[in-house]
C-alpha cells in the first residue's frame, strides 16, 4: 500500500506531502511540512514507523531549518521509550501513540491503534511533540467513536488538559480528510 496526500493548515499558513507506505513487516508514515505557527516560518521533517497492529515503534522528527535539531524515540510496544543513545526516557512512560501538532496523521494512530466502534471511547496519553518549537511533553487525550461507515468516519478528539476539542473525519484507511479549524485533505492518490 502507498498513499501520497497532500493537507493543508486550515488555522495558519502551510502545506504537508505525507508519504504512507505498508508491508508485510510494518507501516510508514513521511511527511514534509512548511507553514507558518505565531508569525514564525517552520519546516520539518517527521517519519513515524508502526508495527502491523499501528503500535508505534519509532519517531524522528526533525526539524529543518539553519540550527537543524532532531528528536528520535524508540518505543518497545508496552509504553516505555528510550532515545537515540539508547537511553530509556521515563517521564514517557505509558504513553503508546504520539501527536505532532504540525500534522494530522498522528491521529490516525490511534484511530487504527483503538480500533473503537462506535459510541466507544479511550483515553490515551501521547507523546506530544511542539512544532515549530521543538518541544516533547506528555498529553492525555481521549477518543469517541461517533460513526463509521462504507466511507470512512467521524471520531470525537479531546486535549484533556488543554481543553480543545474537534470532530475529525477520517476516510476508510483512518487518514484525516477534515479537522476543523486546522487540516484539510487537499489532495489524495
Amino acid at each position: 500500500m502507498l498513499h501520497k496526500i497532500i493537507w493543508s493548515n486550515q488555522a495558519d499558513t502551510g502545506l504537508e506531502h505525507f508519504y504512507l507506505r505498508s508491508n508485510d513487516e510494518g507501516i510508514i508514515g513521511d511527511g514534509i511540512v512548511i507553514g507558518i505557527q505565531e508569525n514564525v516560518a517552520f519546516r520539518i521533517r517527521y517519519q513515524i514507523q508502526c508495527d502491523l497492529t499501528w503500535q508505534v515503534r519509532k519517531v524522528l522528527v526533525r526539524s529543518l531549518e539553519e540550527a537543524e535539531q532532531t528528536i528520535y524515540f524508540v518505543s518497545d510496544g508496552f509504553g516505555n521509550w528510550t532515545n537515540e543513545s539508547g537511553d530509556l526516557v521515563s517521564e514517557l512512560k505509558g504513553c503508546f501513540d504520539v501527536d505532532i501538532t504540525a500534522t494530522p496523521f498522528t491521529n490516525t494512530l490511534p484511530i487504527r491503534r483503538l480500533r473503537l466502534s462506535p459510541g466507544e471511547s479511550a483515553e490515551i496519553k501521547v507523546v506530544y511533540f511542539t512544532v515549530p518549537e521543538m518541544q516533547v511533553s506528555v498529553e492525555p487525550q481521549r477518543y469517541t467513536c461517533l460513526e463509521t461507515s462504507s466511507v470512512g468516519g467521524k471520531y470525537k478528539f479531546e486535549s484533556l488538559d488543554g481543553g480543545f476539542t474537534a470532530v475529525i473525519a477520517v476516510d476508510t484507511d483512518g487518514l484525516v480528510e477534515d479537522y476543523p479549524p486546522l487540516f484539510k485533505r487537499v489532495w489524495k492518490s
